[in-house]
């Protein structure tokens, strides 16, 4: 009897499997639409056996991209450009979702295969960026620190684009509170030194993704799943911790969350990690046993008998995994295959199901 394999059940969304497509960015959208590639991309991992797959940081205003070629979700055009994709992950069996995002002080990047680095001028396409504290990350650009009506104009636009999200037949919403953007950057002691009522404790540093999670679930209505990504650690002393990781994954699932994806890092540039098959694993077994929440771990996951022990040993309740699918975009039928579990096939694949 494979964990990996077993179908996990959210409100009314039930996962074929517990194996995972993190979002990744593409870094070729045209004005937030999502193109040709995003549409292959995404549904060979529904044909390769993906329970889930979690489509990119997708921006819920203009200037929350983190590059000019980040997809978006603030309008129809873009909504009706991921329906097309969605329907077809469908067809091959899958369950997709979305991460909305906005990238706060690090946006308006170049994308990483550009020839130059850090914030896009406007000369070129770039913009003003925004964070809960106007200090700068690394040599991008500093931000102009928002104001409450500037806060709540950031709630409002999560909760327009959750609604596209839904229309366009999403499976998940997932709200991205990691990797050193704005809702993360107001989590964090090292990136949010406000003293009005969304900085300072805990409680306040949270309340902007809390109520960003109430407005998503408002707007997602009772039977979507709401997925929150946490960094369970910024790697740096006075830092966001796991601890707080915990408790901030438990406000979320009072507050209409049903599973944390904690990843870590992205406050500071460059930290020191200690990075080894499944470093990140601890932190969500951390959230899960400290938040009592439902977690999915990610980073270097690349086995199927790896993914089979993180759920094993209780760490998680599913399993993201990012590089191993772009290396092997059949990754969940491979792992199937070694780990002799019956799971369902392409009718076109069947003759690689047999030894």
């Amino acid at each position: 009897m494979s964990l990996l394999f077993s179908a996990l059940t959210l409100r009314a969304r039930t996962f074929r499997n517990r194996l995972w497509v993190s979002p990744m960015c593409m870094y070729s959208a045209v004005d937030g639409v999502p193109q040709r590639w995003h549409h292959s991309h995404l549904a060979q991992f529904a044909s390769g056996g993906a329970g889930l797959i979690m489509a990119e940081a997708t921006a819920v205003v203009p200037e929350g991209r983190i590059s000019p070629r980040d997809t978006g979700i603030w309008s129809d055009e873009q909504r009706d450009a991921w329906a097309e994709i969605v329907d077809d992950v469908h067809d091959r069996g899958a369950q997709i979702g979305i991460q909305l995002a906005h990238a706060g002080r690090m946006a308006s990047t170049w994308w990483p295969w550009a020839a130059e680095r850090g914030t896009v001028p406007r000369s070129e396409g770039g913009w003003p960026t925004v964070a809960p504290s106007p200090i700068g990350f690394d040599t991008y650009a500093a931000p102009a620190e928002l104001d409450v009506a500037g806060i709540e104009r950031i709630v409002n636009a999560f909760a327009d684009a959750a609604r596209r999200a839904v229309d366009a037949g999403f499976d998940v919403l997932e709200v991205h509170g990691a990797h050193g953007y704005l809702l993360h950057e107001f989590l964090s002691p090292l990136s949010n030194h406000r003293s009005d009522e969304y900085g300072g404790s805990l409680a306040n540093r949270a309340r902007l993704l809390l109520r960003v999670v109430e407005a998503v679930r408002e707007a997602a209505g009772a039977d979507l799943p709401i997925f929150v990504r946490l960094s369970g650690t910024d790697y740096a002393d006075g830092g966001f911790t796991p601890e707080e990781a915990a408790e901030v994954g438990r406000w979320a699932t009072a507050h209409g969350a049903d599973l944390i994806d904690v990843s870590s890092g992205g406050i500071v540039p460059r930290p020191k990690v200690d990075i080894h098959p499944g470093y990140q694993v601890p932190l969500a077994a951390a959230v899960r046993a400290g938040g009592r929440v439902r977690t999915a771990a990610v980073g270097l996951i690349t086995s199927a008998e790896q993914a089979e022990q993180v759920l094993a040993s209780e760490s998680a309740d599913a399993i993201f995994a990012g590089r191993e699918w772009l290396r092997d975009p059949h990754f969940g039928l491979r792992a199937a295959h070694e780990l002799d579990v019956e799971t369902e096939w392409p009718p076109q694949y069947l003759r690689a199901r047999w030894r």
